[in-house]
C-alpha cells in the first residue's frame, strides 16, 4: 500500500489515494500506522475519496482510531496531494467532508502547492460554561468549527500543562459531549497564540479548525481584530473573518512517499 506523509504546521498525516478503493478496516490501519517509532507515525490518516458533489471527499481518522468530521490543517493537505499529483488542474477546488463541503483555493509556487487558502464556513462560539478539573475551575467557551471545540483563555497558553488538564477537559461532562481543547491568549488584537489538546490525538504542534475555534471565540468577546496571525507550536496561520465566515490561510507540505506491506 502507497502512502505520502503530508504536514501543516506539523499537523502531520497519512495520506491514501482511495478513489478507486479503500483498504479494510481504516480504523485499524489508522492506529497501526500512526503509532510514532513502531508505525509510520503522525496525528491520523486521511483518505482521498471520490467528491459526493464536490471535486474530491477527505475522510479521516485520528490515531486512536476515532473518525474526525473535520481537519484544517488536514485539508490545506489534500489540496497540495491532489494538484501536486496531477488529479486536477484546478485551483479552487471543493472538498466534500464529514462536516459539509469545503472551499479551497489553492497558492502555487512554481508549479507545486506552496500555501492553501481554506473557506472554513461558519465557524460558532457560544456561552461559558464554568467547570471545574483537577481542582481548577476554568470558563470554557464552546465552539463549532465543523467539529466540537472548548476555548479557554488564560495568561499563557505555554505555562499550562496540558498533558494532565487535556485529558481531564475533553471528556467533562460540563461540556455534552468529547471536545478538542484549546488554551490561548491575545496578546494584542491583531495575534493569537494558542495550544490544542485534540480529542484521538493528544497534543499536536498545530490544529486549524482549533484555531479558527479560538478566533471565533476571540471575537465573540470582542479581544482581536476581523484579520489576525494565529501562532502555534508548529507555526502561523493567518485567520480572517469575511462575512459569516472564517478563512484560514497557511502552509502545505509533502514530507515523504512510503510504502507499507
Amino acid at each position: 500500500m502507497r502512502f505520502t506523509k503530508m504536514e501543516g504546521l506539523g499537523n502531520d498525516y497519512i495520506y491514501l489515494n482511495c478513489l478507486e478503493g479503500a483498504p479494510e478496516d481504516l480504523p485499524e490501519l489508522a492506529v497501526r500506522l500512526s503509532r510514532r517509532r513502531f508505525g509510520v507515525g503522525a496525528d491520523g490518516i486521511i483518505c482521498i475519496r471520490p467528491g459526493r458533489g464536490g471535486d474530491f471527499a477527505m475522510e479521516m481518522y485520528n490515531a486512536d482510531g476515532s473518525r474526525g468530521a473535520m481537519c484544517g490543517n488536514g485539508i490545506r493537505c489534500v489540496g497540495k496531494y491532489v494538484y501536486d499529483k496531477g488529479l486536477t488542474r484546478k485551483t479552487c477546488l471543493t472538498i466534500d467532508t464529514d462536516a459539509g463541503p469545503r472551499t479551497l483555493e489553492l497558492h502555487l509556487l512554481g508549479d507545486r502547492v506552496d500555501r492553501v487558502t481554506a473557506d472554513m464556513g461558519a465557524v460558532t462560539a457560544g456561552a461559558p460554561v464554568t467547570l471545574e478539573a483537577a481542582g481548577t475551575a476554568f470558563s470554557v467557551i464552546p465552539a463549532d468549527a465543523g467539529n466540537p471545540h472548548g476555548v479557554i483563555f488564560c495568561p499563557d497558553p505555554e505555562e499550562v500543562d496540558l498533558e494532565r488538564l487535556g485529558p481531564l477537559l475533553e471528556n467533562h461532562p460540563a461540556l455534552g459531549e468529547r471536545r478538542n481543547i484549546e488554551f490561548a491568549a491575545c496578546p494584542n488584537r491583531e495575534h493569537i497564540t494558542l495550544r490544542v489538546w485534540e480529542r484521538g490525538s493528544g497534543i499536536t504542534l498545530a490544529c486549524g479548525t482549533g484555531a479558527c475555534a479560538v478566533f471565533a471565540a476571540a471575537l465573540k468577546e470582542n479581544r482581536c481584530r476581523p484579520k489576525v496571525e494565529a501562532k502555534l507550536p508548529g507555526g502561523v496561520l493567518t485567520l480572517e473573518k469575511r462575512g459569516e465566515h472564517i478563512f484560514m490561510t497557511g502552509p502545505a507540505r509533502t514530507v515523504f512517499e512510503g510504502e507499507v506491506p
